[in-house]
């Protein structure tokens, strides 16, 4: 339980939760729901999306949660990610509590632990494929440290863009770029802190049969090859077939597990 010393240095508690990563991880749990609920409000009218969610990813492994529209998945990974906060309940990551931590602490945390990607990537037009890439390095180092450092920033984000397929787009702008590129520099991107864990949601949403194909097998090669822990949102029963174990949702609550 988190107790108001936890709370005096934000910053540390992050960098402890961070540490406690470089554990050897194994079967350990990796990221955790216990009892989610999730309550929208409107004016006098409250929406419930998610009735008392459990949920367990361990460590290295690759897990989809698949539901009907509106079942609650995307709404579970962004308060798994921190990106929203549940109504009750309580997430953790690494046996930490991180849903109560302060903004600037679970922000430091997706930079840093988690990858995210989108069905709609999230690009910023304005940049190239490389410069997109970096962009979490920009924001985690800051102007004089991302400077110091760009020669390796540099070198890293060509190599996570060779690996899936990208070293001959560099300098393209996401509208120069198909729908399977975008998602490719958008893992890329994802990837260039080194994160312990990759929330996916619908990453093959938005494409094709073919290309969504393409991208499942990045994301099998990286959960095996890296260890990469992987909770992937899908509707697509045979896009979940490909994971180590699926959690399907409906009405808010876990109705299987296989």
């Amino acid at each position: 339980m988190a107790t108001s010393t936890d709370f005096a240095r934000p910053a540390n508690r992050a960098a402890q939760i961070s540490a406690a990563s470089q554990r050897p991880l194994n079967s350990q749990v990796h990221l955790a729901a216990r009892q989610i609920h999730k309550v929208y409000r409107k004016s006098s009218v409250e929406i419930p999306v998610l009735r008392g969610v459990d949920l367990q990813i361990h460590c290295g492994e690759f897990l989809a949660i698949v539901g009907q529209s509106g079942s609650g998945k995307s709404t579970l990974l962004h308060l798994l990610g921190t990106l929203d906060a549940p109504t009750s309940g309580e997430v953790h990551f690494l046996g930490h509590r991180i849903d109560n931590l302060p903004a600037h602490a679970r922000d430091r945390l997706r930079n840093e632990e988690f990858g995210m990607i989108f069905q709609f990537y999230h690009l910023l037009p304005e940049l190239s494929t490389l410069e997109n890439v970096l962009m979490p390095l920009m924001i985690q180092q800051g102007f004089w440290k991302y400077w110091t450092n760009r020669g390796k920033n540099v070198a890293a984000a060509k190599e996570l863009l060779e690996k899936v397929g990208l070293s001959h787009r560099l300098k393209h702008r996401p509208r120069e770029l198909s729908g399977g590129e975008m998602q490719r520099a958008a893992i890329a991107r994802a990837l260039i802190s080194k994160p312990q864990v990759l929330l996916a949601d619908e990453p093959t949403g938005n494409l094709d049969q073919s290309t969504g194909a393409e991208i499942m097998q990045i994301l099998r090669t990286l959960n095996r090859t890296e260890n990469l822990s992987i909770i992937m949102v899908t509707h697509d029963n045979s896009i979940a077939s490909q994971a180590d174990r699926i959690v399907r949702l409906a009405a808010g609550k876990v109705e299987g597990v296989a």
